[in-house]
């Protein structure tokens, strides 16, 4: 058994003929090897251009949660990472993190207060929730005064005291980021994430999409803000592929109530990500119960993925024949269905219709203003997001038929199109909560134009938007107390500086009793000059200082 190890040290330690070592090349190999492993070409692909993988639909794979993999792949991997390499042996121990890679200028890791407990298990299926002990609940009520006040520098100087406080770490984020720090918002939000999974259960899974959080409850929102507000920084960044893992992830935590509404945005960056097979497999596997045409985003998204795989010249041709049925089938539904996003789709690609289109009624400005509000926020988001994705020339030139096909079956007073304005009518009455908890979040201009009055006119907090009316909430703020309204000019006056001062002290209730209310009277009395007292003793006079020349220079400057 020591041979191998022998002779994988001397291997280890073996000079090449330039006279350095082979640790490098070993390096660049693994990461070719990686390479060669994510390539999506070498997965294998069932028929339809759907991969083959008998994982779970949301499983996470945790070497797609870093986005310094996505970058080595497009830039490589001394690009990256630089001369990191020979300095991290000498860097201090760090635990490792799947969610963040901590960083040196962090502030020291202690314990936040920030628990979680395995809560049950049904059906497979385990239900966790995040928990605030004493001392963190101090700090939460601290950080609420802080917000009342409308001055971030009380936030400041609440983390200075508690640098890993999450809400607070959300909050100051969102100054950052409309002062224009990108940088350091993105900072405070992965500060957040590493406190977050620092206290992770130890059977709580990111991967397995099996574990559950409720979001409403308030210790669990912080969790679903930080991976929401992580991915759109990895989005801008360029890393498409990374989002789409944290979109997974936030989709599995409670799949069925959506709390983010992340499903009007997982299209785009399956689009952005060119992950075409996974948003394929998607709406076929979730179209039964929960219908995605029915939203926009998919109606379109779909096609559009559908015709790219049709583009990919390394399929068989049996596949790309498959693909582009169903693209042209699922496009003409989709401009069908929802007839208001073409005009504002050429508008924002810069295309300027033919006369046909223009013209025509259906498509024309009398769709935009016949929808609902609700179905016109959706449509606007849809657009607004993912409008670069329509611009190639070629996905113009494989839409403009179908859109002439569909104005055919329009004139011809097709059954599919009575029946979509049928259902336009009836359904997109009004969006829940989630909807505009994701408008709100994803700061698209077009769809926050279009929000309702009710959502506009209340106060929005960046560590909380929307929070569920039905929430769960294990403990509250205590009440301030309210100080008496009939106090004397004086008693203001001593509160104001000695805060602990209280003239009507514990004045007695019941009025019938005057004794009582001639004591408390003396008690107060006795406060007021004692307060007095300890106020006198403790100012304290500054001797200005002596000149040691009597006579003076005579001038004065």
């Amino acid at each position: 058994s020591n041979k191998p190890r022998k002779k994988k040290k001397k291997r280890k330690t073996k000079k090449n003929a330039a006279g350095e070592t082979v640790e490098d090349n070993e390096l660049e190999d693994i990461d070719s090897l990686l390479e060669r492993i994510e390539d999506p070409r070498l997965a294998p692909q069932s028929q339809g251009g759907i991969s083959a993988d008998s994982r779970p639909l949301l499983y996470v794979e945790h070497r797609n949660l870093n986005p310094e993999n996505e970058l080595k792949r497009y830039f490589g991997a001394r690009a990256v990472l630089g001369d990191q390499r020979p300095r991290q042996r000498q860097r201090q121990y760090v635990r490792s993190m799947w969610l963040t890679a901590p960083k040196n200028t962090w502030p020291r890791y202690s314990k936040t207060g920030i628990t979680m407990q395995l809560l049950d298990t049904r059906r497979g299926v385990q239900h966790f929730t995040f928990e605030h002990h004493r001392e963190y609940q101090q700090v939460q009520f601290k950080f609420l005064d802080a917000v009342e006040s409308m001055d971030p520098n009380n936030i400041v100087l609440l983390l200075q005291m508690n640098p890993y406080h999450v809400d607070s770490l959300l909050q100051l984020s969102d100054v950052c980021r409309m002062q224009e720090d990108q940088e350091m918002a993105r900072d405070l939000i992965e500060r957040a994430l590493y406190s977050l999974e620092s206290a992770f259960h130890p059977v709580f899974s990111l991967t397995s999409g099996t574990c559950r959080l409720d979001y409403r409850r308030p210790e669990n929102r912080a969790f679903f803000l930080a991976l929401f507000k992580h991915l759109m920084f990895l989005e801008k960044r360029g890393c498409p592929r990374t989002a789409l893992e944290f979109c997974k992830l936030i989709l599995s935590l409670d799949p069925e109530n959506d709390p983010l509404c992340v499903l009007l945005l997982i299209d785009f960056l399956c689009l952005r990500a060119r992950e075409y097979a996974f948003l394929t497999r998607l709406f076929q596997e979730w179209e039964s119960h929960r219908n995605l045409s029915q939203l926009p985003n998919f109606a379109f998204s779909v096609p559009l993925a559908y015709f790219f795989l049709s583009q990919q010249e390394e399929r068989p041709e049996l596949e790309r024949g498959q693909a582009r049925e169903r693209a042209a089938r699922l496009i003409q539904l989709a401009l069908i269905m929802f007839p208001s996003v073409l005009m504002p789709l050429l508008d924002h690609c810069s295309v300027q219709p033919d006369a046909r289109v223009a013209s025509h009624p259906f498509f024309g400005l009398n769709a935009q203003i016949s929808q609902s509000p609700a179905l016109n926020q959706l449509t606007s988001l849809y657009v607004g997001r993912t409008h670069a994705l329509w611009k190639d020339p070629a996905v113009m030139a494989w839409l403009e038929p179908h859109v002439h096909e569909v104005l055919r079956m329009v004139e011809a007073q097709d059954a599919l199109v009575q029946e979509a304005e049928h259902k336009r009518k009836i359904r997109y009455q009004s969006a829940p909560r989630n909807i505009y908890r994701h408008i709100i979040l994803s700061e698209m201009k077009e769809a926050t134009a279009a929000l309702p009055l009710e959502v506009t006119s209340q106060p929005v907090m960046g560590f909380d938007p929307l929070p569920p009316l039905d929430s769960i909430v294990s403990y509250t703020r205590p009440e301030r107390t309210s100080h008496p309204s009939n106090e004397s000019t004086l008693s203001l006056f001593f509160r104001s500086l000695l805060p602990n001062f209280n003239l009507q002290g514990d004045i007695r209730h019941d009025g019938d009793d005057e004794a009582g209310a001639a004591q408390d009277l003396n008690q107060g009395v006795n406060r007021l000059m004692a307060a007095m007292r300890d106020m006198l003793a403790n100012i304290q006079f500054q001797e200005p200082p002596r000149d040691d020349n009597p006579e003076g220079d005579g001038d004065w400057d």
